[in-house]
């Protein structure tokens, strides 16, 4: 037995198994027993604008909105600032919604050089803050309100640890931003969440929203899709109307035709057991020329909005031109308006908005239908 050799192997192993110890225990109290995937960037050499400019392909529409808005010299020069920066593709998706509105009212594709000014000067304002908030200023359970830079609209910011590899809360932190709108319930408030935080520079913090954010939140849309309509004839010009089916109540019920030509988008035309088709008219004392319609939904209950219809103009009131025909139509929100472009130089007497099918109901109603026109497009 050569007792010499065991010792040493014996010694060996008692030394391996004390060396892999203590590393797993070191480990183990370095991080919890768990890998945290908080990132900390170093701070940036630069202001907020600077950062931004740091990086192309991810910040260049923020960017050129920035610019043209001349909010540039804000980003660059403001101390504790916070920026929640969205990026290219939270414009992008604004922009093909946008468009996608704008083509169903028949209107030119639209791009953010012409989107109005004093909107997108809003809307951007939303991400920018008075304070410089890290993660570590988040803290309470509930939340933070916290103001936007320009126009003082109360905006929220509410952080929390997202889980990791079988941990609850195990994982990177990420902010719950918010606008308010005005309203303390949260049910009404528009949130997207953070891909990336503390990104500090030499002026401010920068958080950068997740691809999913749509631009502008939930206001985009609703301040960028409303195209004011032509002047309306029916204000202009005296007329008489007539439908082919009254409310079952009379026309003096608060529901009956004689609401869909008031211009008062708060009441509305309802008429039970739709069948076929139904139809509106207006018959005006001198003839007028129309190259536009609109139509706005009512308050409530879009199964009874019109999918299909056509617009006819008469000399008459016998024989019909049919001047505009639509399919498959939708009213995205309650008490839309959307204008109609026809191209039509004639003048008619009668104007006539038949309904052929409604979304999905077997009751009509509509706000207000009106007859314009324009001298531009």
């Amino acid at each position: 037995m050569n007792f010499g050799n065991n010792f040493s192997e014996i010694m060996r192993s008692i030394y391996c198994f004390i060396l892999i110890t203590t590393v797993v225990c070191f480990s183990c109290s370095k991080d919890g027993g768990y890998y945290s995937k908080d990132f900390h960037e170093s701070k940036f050499k630069g202001s907020v604008y600077e950062y931004l400019r740091s990086k192309p392909g991810t910040f260049d529409s923020l960017l050129n909105v920035v610019d043209r808005i001349q909010l540039d010299s804000i980003l660059k020069d403001s101390a504790d600032i916070t920026f929640f920066a969205p990026t290219n593709q939270s414009f992008r998706v604004a922009l093909e919604n946008l468009n996608n509105v704008r083509k169903l009212a028949d209107r030119d594709a639209e791009n953010y050089s012409g989107v109005n000014y004093e909107h997108l000067d809003t809307l951007v304002s939303y991400y920018l803050t008075r304070v410089a908030l890290t993660t570590d200023s988040l803290t309470m359970k509930e939340g933070r309100t916290v103001y936007d830079y320009k126009f003082n609209h109360a905006m929220h910011a509410k952080i929390f640890s997202s889980n990791a590899s079988g941990f609850v809360g195990g994982g990177p932190k990420i902010i719950e931003f918010s606008d308010t709108k005005d309203s303390q319930f949260i049910r009404d408030w528009s949130t997207s969440l953070t891909g990336s935080v503390n990104i500090e520079t030499e002026n401010g913090i920068v958080h950068v929203l997740t691809p999913e954010h749509v631009f502008g939140f939930d206001d985009f849309i609703d301040r960028m899709t409303y195209i004011p309509p032509p002047e309306n004839l029916f204000d202009l010009y005296p007329f008489i109307f007539s439908v082919s089916r009254e409310h079952s109540s009379g026309p003096d019920h608060h529901e009956s035709s004689q609401y869909v030509f008031d211009g008062n988008p708060e009441t509305k035309f309802l008429l039970g057991g739709f069948g076929n088709s139904e139809w509106m008219q207006v018959e005006f004392e001198e003839s007028q020329t129309a190259n536009a319609y609109t139509l706005t939904s009512a308050n409530d209950s879009p199964g009874r909005d019109p999918t299909d219809w056509m617009l006819q103009g008469s000399h008459d009131g016998e024989s019909w031109t049919t001047l505009d025909s639509r399919n498959s139509e939708e009213f995205i929100d309650r008490f839309q308006e959307r204008v109609f472009w026809i191209n039509n130089t004639t003048a008619y007497t009668f104007y006539r908005l038949t309904i052929l099918r409604l979304n999905d109901s077997g009751t009509f109603q509509l706000a207000d239908w009106s007859v314009n026109y324009s001298d531009i497009k």
